[in-house]
């Protein structure tokens, strides 16, 4: 077909590589990996869902489009591939289990439609878990005392919270293919954007929230461990009170609330292709860190956990597996869908030119309610080249290998005065391009008050 159909994109949020594909490398999606091109070697250019999505959205690196710790929203100006793929005739939607993906940092604009799946979903979750998990956040903790609870009018706020403690994608994809049927109907493709919570924090391992621990000491150190996850109080206190077997077991977590979530990924992906000339992009928007390089969850760290993700093309004009092992930023998921819809602005295509894209990681630190210690207080950029991640943070370069089977070496201080974008053997445009995107971050982090 000379453009698809349909174009689908499902996102498993904070979904990390490793937790997906396991030791063995496979990752439980048998359909996806025989029909469809794997990206062994993706990463985020964020490392929690606003700037990676958005990146994703646009294309751009999150110091570009303006939506990150810092700055917080999508610069108006800034073209989206909703917006795009609407003037290709394409009716566009989101379905969503993310309040993020929605109007609140901008994410929902190009969309015709954005169903946010906690307003269609009824309430199957035990009440104590949800005093336990609403506790656990420190914004919603505040308003649960304010004069606004009592009056009733935090009943939205606190109603997207029930992705935290209940399956949806059943909902989600019930949803999907209402709307596919109905633009069916109308004569009309469809562009699809799917948020999916279950390998969120705090990652379901059942239908409803439970937990992994045996015995109520066991659980007790559990819901601890959640407790200071999610609420990063390390970056407070300047040590981290997760113990290690703790940090596994919430690892763990995460796998086994993919393991769940795995099959019905893959069977609701193989009923898309059975129809020809879908589009279906499988991917995560980042990944979670549970103790690389020092860090936990998901804000300001460019560590692998947080930011390689699975990435799976299954595209509407070829059918068949294939593995791409070179190095590539998600990002180039806009510009590799607008390539299938004869878009100028995708002028290639990850699959077809890997070693165009440039995967590179940026982060701006997290302002933990106002008691981040300083020495936590700065951005990070990082790049992958010649086999190697180079990071550049106050000032100094590091560098590491990629994670691996064994885990993720931890970055090495490079002597002073070196450079790894003036030394490293690459083609003179391409070393010109990751000059340019270092100097703008470091532009764009002295303006918002921390340089890289």
């Amino acid at each position: 077909m000379a453009r698809p159909r349909n174009i689908v994109v499902l996102i498993a949020d904070s979904l990390r590589d490793d937790a997906c594909h396991g030791p063995d490398g496979n990752a439980g999606l048998p359909f996806v990996a025989a029909h469809g091109t794997r990206f062994t070697q993706a990463r985020a250019s964020g490392c929690w869902t606003l700037p990676a999505t958005a990146s994703m959205f646009t294309g751009l690196m999150p110091h570009e489009h303006g939506a990150d710790s810092q700055t917080r929203g999508v610069r108006p100006e800034v073209p989206t591939l909703a917006e795009k793929l609407r003037e290709h005739g394409y009716r566009t939607r989101q379905v969503t289990a993310n309040i993020a993906t929605t109007e609140i940092f901008g994410l929902d604009r190009g969309f015709d439609e954005v169903v946010r799946i906690w307003k269609h979903v009824p309430d199957r979750y035990n009440r104590f878990h949800e005093a336990m998990v609403l506790m656990g956040k420190p914004r919603l903790r505040k308003k649960l005392f304010s004069p606004e609870y009592i009056t009733g009018k935090l009943a939205s706020d606190l109603e997207a919270s029930k992705v935290w403690l209940q399956d949806t994608v059943d909902d989600i994809f019930d949803h999907a293919r209402r709307i596919l049927a109905e633009d069916e109907r109308a004569g009309k493709g469809s562009f699809l954007f799917l948020n999916l919570m279950e390998t969120h924090f705090p990652y379901h391992v059942g239908p409803e929230f439970e937990f992994v621990a045996d015995g109520p000491i066991g659980r007790l150190r559990e819901m601890r461990a959640l407790y200071h996850l999610v609420n990063q109080t390390w970056v407070m206190s300047g040590q981290q009170p997760i113990r290690h077997d703790m940090m596994r077991l919430l690892r763990e977590r995460q796998r086994r609330a993919w393991l769940r979530l795995a099959p019905k990924v893959d069977s609701f992906v193989a009923e898309l292709r059975a129809r020809d000339g879908n589009l279906v992009v499988f991917g995560a928007d980042h990944g979670d860190c549970f103790g690389e390089q020092g860090w936990a969850y998901h804000f300001s760290n460019v560590a692998d956990g947080g930011n390689r993700v699975p990435l799976y093309w299954l595209r509407h004009d070829h059918d068949a597996a294939r593995t791409v092992d070179v190095p590539i930023s998600a990002r180039d998921l806009f510009r590799g869908v607008l390539h299938e819809v004869g878009d100028p602005a995708g002028e290639t295509h990850p699959a077809d030119e890997p070693e165009r894209s440039f995967p590179v990681m940026q982060s701006c630190w997290y302002n933990n309610q106002g008691r981040t210690l300083p020495e936590y207080r700065y951005n990070q950029i990082c790049f992958v080249e010649a086999g190697q991640r180079w990071m550049h943070r106050r000032g100094e370069w590091y560098s590491a290998p990629p994670a691996g089977p064994c885990g993720e070496p931890s970055f090495v201080r490079l002597p002073k005065g070196t450079n790894p974008l003036h030394e490293l053997p690459v083609a003179p445009e391409r070393r010109a391009a990751l000059q340019s995107i270092h100097a703008d971050f470091e532009t764009f982090s002295a303006r918002v008050g921390h340089g890289a």
